[in-house]
């Protein structure tokens, strides 16, 4: 399964983080997106652009989070999460400081518990490091303890992108997710349905 730049605008939608109209053409329309992912989109304003408001330090911290959290058949995680959260900081300047502030204290924890940057670690030592921290069994909380902010800012952030995407969304099995149009035939079908699957 791979993870696309409109998964994340998917998700994004269910935020109501992009343009209502904009994100309809984008997530609607028929076949591929227009522009390419590294690209400029008129319709969403310019990723580059997005993504310039979050340093490339701390966009690898939560693509290597992503990594970690979502299932281990999921790819393109780089695309999905630098769309995701572009959108998501851009415009909610206090969600920034607070995400910068979390992810800037996960990867001073990985420096000094095991000596190098956290995208640099294994998978299973970042996926033991957030446990060690506690993070799995905190409350989500943007002004509590570490592991409190990095359940808030990183986790639950990134696990909601997830599964409100079309493609994190069919994996678990939820055929229409928040803020993906679905399509007819999901409300033609009754609930035998679900018995069939």
């Amino acid at each position: 399964m791979r993870l696309s730049r409109r998964d994340a605008l998917a998700a994004l939608a269910g935020l109501g983080a992009v343009g209502g109209g904009a994100a309809l053409v984008e997530l609607g329309g028929r076949g591929p997106p227009v522009a390419d992912d590294a690209g400029s989109d008129a319709a969403t304003g310019d990723p580059e652009r997005r993504t310039a408001e979050v340093d490339d330090d701390a966009l690898a911290v939560l693509v290597a989070a992503a990594e970690t959290l979502y299932p281990s058949e999921v790819e393109g995680h780089a695309t999905f999460v630098e769309t995701y959260v572009g959108g998501r900081v851009e415009r909610d300047p206090d969600h920034r400081e607070g995400l910068l502030s979390a992810v800037a204290e996960l990867d001073a924890v990985a420096r000094d518990w095991y000596g190098d940057a956290f995208p640099t670690l294994a998978r299973e030592t970042r996926d033991r490091l957030l446990r060690d921290l506690g993070v799995d069994a905190a409350d989500p909380d943007p002004e509590g303890s570490i592991s409190e902010q990095l359940r808030f800012y990183v986790v639950n952030d990134l696990l909601y992108a997830f599964y409100t995407s079309p493609a994190g969304g069919r994996l678990a099995g939820i055929e229409n997710p928040t803020g993906y149009p679905g399509g007819i035939q999901s409300y033609q079908r009754g609930p035998e349905a679900l018995d069939d699957a």
